[in-house]
């Protein structure tokens, strides 16, 4: 059986600490699906076809990752992957706790489905799509979180740092 994972999320915007989950589960499993939720209840500052774009560019270097949209039950999109294998990240006690509800959720969808979570790096670890996105609305430079490649395309498509 291939080992797909799916490590779903909203990455509204795409993070370095996002990213450095992609590589280390991409180390692992032999494909990995970068799962990006529509979330409308969440309101993203980007639209799902810029998340989508931002992580095509983030990862174009990285052979066993894709990048797709998804608007149903993670559980429900699993099975359509034929994916019986999440990935998450934690970054502190907070996460884990909130983590757990929702792996224990998705199972109880599908009872195959498990999930598998990862630490980011020290240098990582404070980073969250929050953050990011509240450094966004004052206009400054967040080009220390987001990988090289997203940075550009917001700076490119959006105002952002006095531009």
């Amino acid at each position: 059986m291939s080992k797909i994972a799916i490590y779903p999320g909203t990455f509204d915007p795409v993070t370095n600490g996002h990213l450095d989950i992609v590589r280390r589960s991409c180390e692992i499993f032999e494909k990995v699906i970068v799962a990006v939720a529509e979330s409308s209840t969440k309101n993203p500052m980007f639209s799902l076809e810029c998340r989508v774009e931002m992580l095509k560019l983030a990862t174009k270097k990285i052979d066993n990752v894709t990048i797709e949209p998804f608007s149903c039950l993670l559980a429900d999109f699993a099975k359509q992957k034929e994916s019986n294998i999440l990935v998450r990240g934690l970054r502190a006690v907070g996460d884990f706790e909130y983590e757990l509800q929702i792996g224990y959720a998705n199972s109880s969808l599908n009872s195959d489905l498990g999930t598998v979570y990862f630490m980011p790096t020290l240098k990582n670890i404070f980073i969250s799509s929050s953050i990011v996105r509240s450094i966004l609305v004052y206009s400054y430079n967040v080009e220390h979180l987001v990988p090289k490649e997203v940075y550009t395309y917001i700076k490119s498509n959006f105002r952002i740092n006095g531009d």
